[in-house]
């Protein structure tokens, strides 16, 4: 019994050694929509899927995983480029063990700011349940490394939360004289979704989240979708132009707000629209043939209907902005990522992703 006891008190400690993060270990937390998922929405009854062809051709195993890309998408390359292994869907089973240490992906395509965002997916992980889960998260954490080492990780997190475009082209824009549309005017409406998206991001403090990258919506109305639904001269719808421009930045008032209650640089506010109109702007600048066409898709632009086995694809994925009728492709991904990481202040704020995460090398020395 004693020889017995004492090999289970080994194994024990093995497990918590595997399990206690390095110093400068961090783990990384995602919340949001398709732009961020990268595959809970396989484990869901729900159309907002992209696990089938020709998703995922670029990626290493050229499979289908869920995310809506090519290859890789925003979360990945930003693992890439804090050292660590993607992180895993939560709805995974095999996030578990020192899987967890890694952090979790908690986003599902088609959600919004809004729970009622999206409804025409039927089953999907809005904001409110990601939050729930992100708290069931913490407990299997305390289990594995005890409370005050679970604590220690998440508050050294790095945080990613991207919400908003589909509160205006699943919602607002989803049809004419939709719901919401007819109860607030456009600025009532994002001056709304402001209101309930500071709410979320106060939620995510309370959970421990002290480094959040926060990502505004790009220039929507010049997805191909909305050129192939709304253009009819191949020009950036401008309702939808009209929306990214009122809600980005009473956004980033938002967020400086919250930085002044919570201190400086816990929410960093990422200019998605500046980086994704560059390059929709000017395409060749960046190596791009074109920003109005989906490499993958059909209808005009490429841009009706889902990306499936049977859509035209484009032979050169790097030549394209869009890889769908919303998504970038991952060469677009690696661009906007770059920025995230060591932009200007006119690309993001208060200061970029690689100062804020040397900032924190620093202080975990």
């Amino acid at each position: 019994m004693a020889g017995g006891a004492s090999a289970l008190a080994i194994m024990a400690l093995g497990v918590l050694l595997l399990a206690a993060p390095s110093e400068c270990a961090r783990a990384f937390f995602v919340f949001g929509d398709s732009l961020v998922d990268n595959g809970n929405n396989n484990y869901l009854m729900t159309t907002a899927r992209a696990d089938s062809p020709p998703y995922g051709i670029d990626y290493p195993t050229h499979q289908a995983t869920g995310r809506f890309s090519n290859g890789l998408n925003i979360p990945d390359i930003i693992s890439e480029q804090i050292g660590a292994e993607p992180t895993l869907p939560y709805l995974s089973p095999e996030l578990h063990g020192a899987k967890l240490l890694v952090g979790a992906n908690f986003a599902s395509a088609g959600v919004g700011i809004l729970n009622d965002t999206g409804i025409q997916f039927v089953n999907i992980v809005r904001v409110s349940r990601q939050l729930h889960y992100f708290g069931e998260y913490q407990g299997k954490l305390r289990a594995l490394v005890g409370a005050s080492q679970a604590t220690q990780i998440v508050n050294r997190a790095l945080v990613l939360i991207t919400l908003g475009g589909n509160d205006f082209v699943n919602n607002y824009y989803l049809i004419p004289f939709s719901l919401r549309s007819r109860q607030f005017s456009l600025p009532d409406y994002v001056r709304y979704l402001i209101f309930e998206y500071k709410k979320i991001l106060m939620r995510l403090y309370d959970m421990g989240a002290r480094r959040v990258l926060v990502t505004g919506t790009g220039p929507l109305g010049c997805a191909p979708a909305e050129l192939a639904l709304r253009s009819r001269d191949g020009e950036c719808d401008r309702d939808l132009m009209r929306a990214a421009e009122l809600f980005n930045p009473q956004l980033s008032q938002a967020l400086e707000e919250l930085n002044a209650r919570y201190g400086d640089g816990t929410f960093i506010a990422a200019n998605s629209f500046r980086v994704h109109f560059d390059f929709i702007s000017d395409p060749a600048a960046y190596g791009f043939r074109t920003a109005k066409e989906a490499c993958c898709g059909q209808g005009p632009h490429n841009g009706v209907g889902l990306c499936t086995a049977v859509s035209r694809l484009c032979a050169n994925r790097d030549q394209y902005v869009f890889w769908d009728s919303y998504h970038p492709t991952e060469r677009a991904n690696r661009i906007i990522v770059s920025q995230f990481m060591t932009g200007s202040l006119d690309y993001v704020s208060p200061l970029n992703l690689s100062t804020a995460l040397h900032i924190d090398a620093s202080l975990m020395d």
